[in-house]
């Protein structure tokens, strides 16, 4: 699966790691600038699918940069700037931007407005796939894939995976993934679960896949 290109423009170090660690996070590939005398060139060489740009930077603002792109490129831009007035959020989408957002940024919001924008944009690459990390779930096929292996799934499998691939890097307890089988009509219950998390262990240790669904001590699964 070729993933998303996500650049970063952001002259923070620290707030551009965080971008990165968040996106790479959930299945993004990330490029942070570095030369901000060479940006829309390196654009142009890296072709994103999508765009963070600051406001304030070394030399040319993000108004200027956003304006330059427009002349070569459709790319999706999201500003995400402490620059919060009804002004900038204006020029914003005046000079081309599709989002804004102000720091302190929520991340729910970032990560919901860069899937959204990603759809909207290039609807003919949209699959019924999932990714974290490394690992692939397919949802037409009932498989997964990690580092070039793959391993089919039952029903129920595929429906605790995937519930636990929305909710990435939180605890999901064993009520709630329950009540998402029922509601998906799926009738399993606790000791059910647990075989299933149990084989569905086996299968991705098969393909190379350890330690990747953890259990939390009286809170339920996370991955």
């Amino acid at each position: 699966m070729k993933r998303y290109k996500i650049m970063i423009i952001e002259d923070d170090p620290v707030i551009q790691g965080e971008l990165q660690t968040l996106l790479n996070g959930n299945g993004y590939t990330t490029i942070g600038v570095r030369n901000f005398s060479a940006v829309t060139e390196q654009i142009q060489d890296e072709k994103p699918h999508l765009i963070l740009l600051d406001i304030k930077l070394p030399g040319e603002n993000g108004f200027a940069l956003c304006s330059k792109i427009r002349t070569f490129s459709e790319v999706p831009i999201i500003f995400v700037t402490s620059c919060n007035t009804d002004m900038d959020e204006l020029n914003s989408i005046m000079l081309g931007g599709d989002a804004f957002i102000t720091k302190p940024y929520n991340t729910a919001i970032l990560l919901a407005k860069i899937a959204s924008l990603l759809k909207k944009a290039y609807p003919a690459q949209q699959q019924e796939q999932i990714v974290y990390g490394d690992a692939v779930l397919h949802l037409e096929s009932s498989s997964l894939d990690y580092n070039g292996h793959s391993v089919e799934l039952t029903k129920n499998e595929l429906k605790i995976l995937y519930y636990l691939f929305k909710n990435g890097g939180k605890i999901c307890s064993r009520g709630d993934i329950i009540e998402y089988l029922w509601d998906n009509q799926l009738y399993v219950d606790d000791n059910a679960l647990s075989v299933n998390i149990n084989r569905i262990r086996e299968k991705l240790a098969s393909i190379g896949l350890t330690d990747f669904i953890k259990t939390k001590h009286r809170q339920g699964y996370t991955i």
